[in-house]
Order: structure tokens, then sequence, then C-alpha cells
């Protein structure tokens, strides 16, 4: 399918039912878009505490006017949430796509949604995938519908019922979630153009910006291209900071001249790459066709190397101190959000703690009534405590993520105390 852009002029949704499986972080805030346009949205999720906490107008996890949304979503009776599948006119399936041991994509959930949605799903239905994934698994999925319901068809021209299967890979920020919903562009491939016209229809209700059609393959070979390339990047510049600090050369100051090179835009550094999105999508290229994304495969090696540099900073910083307190400042994989998934900062912290059992990691607060993920809470010489607490008793201070809430810590809170900066936060003030 040659790629085109849609215009909304050329089909109008028949959509009035929504069902929105998954009500995580791309999910929640895309039922509750498409609920504060007047459809009927019914989210499912396999959490219970998180369908009673949407039902209740409360969103579980932090994302700047989501609550918003939700709550007023609610109160009109637009958006509810439930555990069982619904009957709807379509479904969209954003559920976790997290990759195995040997670095290839875990589909289980995406094939459990797949099957679920099988004993609900009538003809003229429309199926979308949103969660990111390997080329071939929008394919994948309606081939775990159709070989549960041999009444129906996805082709063109079959003399079955049809259903149409799309997919439409989200591209948001966190912490810009609500506004990048709207705003940007968006691509969906469908496995029939009718299909990836039907899926433009529904987000047009939405989707200010362009919305480009091409076949699912391409789709989803999209939104790992454009991860790829952001990883490939941040790996220059984490490779540099490496290279850098063996020279003796402050990194930041180099990358600043560099890039008055007009063409020149080097990314900075960090203790590594986390996300559900960065950090996961280059290795579904990878398991694609390893032998020729050698490129790709060394940058995330680069990347997924960079806390074991951070973690030997920090035990140098340290050294010949018998029990030394760290306090380590932010653990989700960006600033100025809670989410921690594929987070290099929990990493650090973990494997700190894990490495040297006298230790005492503060985990220095960044958001009220932050708790520490399940990874950390087990560990005895891991703790939550504030921010100011933690840096007046720490040896060494570990600038992991660059929160705002951090820049409240004046130089004189440092004096006389090791800093490890993996972000450039304090150059100017430290």
């Amino acid at each position: 399918m040659n790629t085109q852009t849609f215009n909304p002029g050329e089909a109008a949704t028949e959509v009035s039912t929504v069902a929105v499986v998954g009500l995580g972080y791309i999910g929640l805030p895309t039922a509750a878009i498409l609920a504060g346009k007047g459809l009927h949205v019914i989210g499912v999720d396999v959490n219970p505490d998180t369908v009673q906490a949407v039902n209740e107008g409360r969103v579980p996890f932090i994302e700047p006017d989501l609550g918003v949304h939700v709550a007023g979503a609610v109160s009109q009776g637009h958006l509810t949430a439930q555990e069982s599948m619904p009957e709807a006119d379509a479904y969209i399936v954003a559920v976790p796509t997290p990759f195995r041991d040997d670095k290839t994509a875990d589909l289980v959930y995406v094939e459990q949604a797949a099957r679920s949605i099988a004993a609900r799903i009538r003809p003229g239905n429309l199926v979308i995938l949103e969660s990111t994934s390997p080329p071939g698994t929008t394919r994948r999925m309606a081939d775990v519908i159709l070989d549960l319901r041999p009444d129906l068809s996805a082709a063109a021209g079959s003399d079955r019922d049809r259903v149409l299967f799309a997919h439409c890979p989200e591209r948001v920020l966190p912490g810009r979630i609500m506004i990048e919903l709207v705003t940007n562009d968006r691509i969906i491939g469908g496995l029939t153009l009718e299909a990836a016209t039907a899926a433009a229809g529904l987000y047009s209700t939405f989707c200010q910006g362009r919305i480009h059609l091409t076949d699912a393959a391409t789709a989803e070979m999209a939104k790992l291209v454009e991860n790829a390339y952001r990883d490939v990047n941040i790996a220059f510049a984490n490779e540099l900071s490496v290279i850098s600090g063996n020279l003796g050369i402050d990194v930041w100051n180099l990358i600043e001249l560099a890039n008055y090179h007009p063409r020149v835009n080097i990314l900075q550094p960090g203790p590594g790459v986390g996300g559900h999105c960065i950090a996961v999508d280059p290795w579904f290229i990878v398991s694609a066709d390893p032998e020729n994304s050698r490129l790709i495969r060394t940058a995330r090696e680069v990347n997924d190397a960079k806390p074991g540099h951070v973690i030997a900073e920090v035990k140098t910083a340290v050294e010949g101190i018998e029990a030394p307190v760290i306090a380590a400042l932010g653990l989700a994989f960006k600033a100025n959000i809670d989410d921690t998934r594929e987070s290099p900062a929990v990493e650090i912290v973990r494997r700190l703690a894990l490495e040297n059992p006298r230790a005492r990691i503060l985990v220095g607060r960044s958001f009220p009534g932050a708790k520490l993920p399940d990874e950390l809470s087990p560990l005895p010489n891991v703790s939550s405590v504030v921010t100011n607490d933690a840096v007046a008793a720490a040896d060494a201070v570990v600038l992991l993520v660059d929160h705002d809430a951090f820049r409240e810590i004046r130089p004189e809170q440092l004096a006389g105390k090791a800093v490890i900066d993996t972000r450039g936060f304090w150059r100017t003030t430290a």
C-alpha cells in the first residue's frame, strides 16, 4: 500500500462505542480523549485497582492534565472501566509488549487481548493495535481472533463477514501526552486500505495532526525506527561522556561547543536509556533482522552499559568509607514524571544496594507520596526519604533524573560531598 494522507471527509466514523484494552500510560489517555468527544468508551484492564480508580474518576499514575479529562469523562457518563471484555464497535488494544531475556518481543498480552475480543467481536467491527510491536504483530493478532472466529474474515472480497484490523502506534512524550495525542501526526496501517481508512475516521474525531495511511507492517516498523533513531543518537552522546571522562574533558562543554556547528546537534548524555519505547523498541528491529542491524544493536549495548559506568563512579567516590550513605535523586526514566519502566536509575540504585550491602541508599522523593518501585522496595538498605534529608545525610549525591524539584537544592547543601551528576544539572551551581 502506498502511503497517502487521510482526508477527514473520506470516511465518517460509524463508531459510537469503543473498548480500550489496557488502561496504562497510553490506553487511559486515549480512552479519556475519545470519551471527551462524546463517544461511549469502556476501559478494560486486568488490574482491579486500576478499574476502581478510573470508575472513581481518578488516575493511578502521574500525567499532567489527564486527571481533569478522566474526571470529566466519568462524571458525564462517557467513560467507564471494567475487567471483562464488552461488546463494542471498535477495540483499541494498548497492552504492554515487553521483551524477553533474549530481547525478543513477548506478545502474550496482545494474544490474551485478542482471545478476549474474539468472544465478543461482531461483523463490521474495527480492531486497532496501539501497542508498540514488531512487524507482523497486527497480522498475528488478527490471526488469533480469526482462528477462533472462522465465520469472520479480514480479507477484501471475502464472502464471509468482514472485520477490520489496523495498527496505530502512539507517538507521544510522557509529560505531554494530553497535548501530543491531539496535535501530533498519526501513522495508521491497515491489513487493508478499508481498515486503515476506518481507523483514521475514528482517530480524526480528536487528532488535529495529519493522518498518514499505510500498511500495517510499515506502520509497526515506523514506530520502531523512530525510537531506534533516538537511541542511536543518545548512544553517541553517552559514549562521548565515557570517553570525555577518561580524558578529563567536560562532556557538557564539549557538546555545547560542537553544537555551534550549523549541521551538528548532539543530544545530552545521561545514566542510560529507559522507558517503554526507546529502551525496548530497537531490540524488536534487531530480532527481526539480526544480521543487518549491527549499528542498532551496538547503540543498545552502549546505552545498556551506561549504568555500569555510573555505578563505578559512585563506588570510586565512596571508596574507603565502610558504610557509605548515598543519596540517589530520581528514579523515573525521564524528568518530571513518575514512570520507572526500564529506568536506568532504578537499575543503578538496585545494583548499588546489592553490591554494597553495608551502604545506605537514600532515594530523594521527587513527588509527594512517591513510593519505591517493586524492584527496590524489598531491599533493606534502600529507603525513600525527603530529598533535603537524603542530601544532608549523604557522603555522595548521585543525580540520576533532572526533575525540576531538585533545582531547589542549593550549592551549599552539596559542599564537602562527592557529587555524581549524570545530567549536567549542577554544572554552574555545584
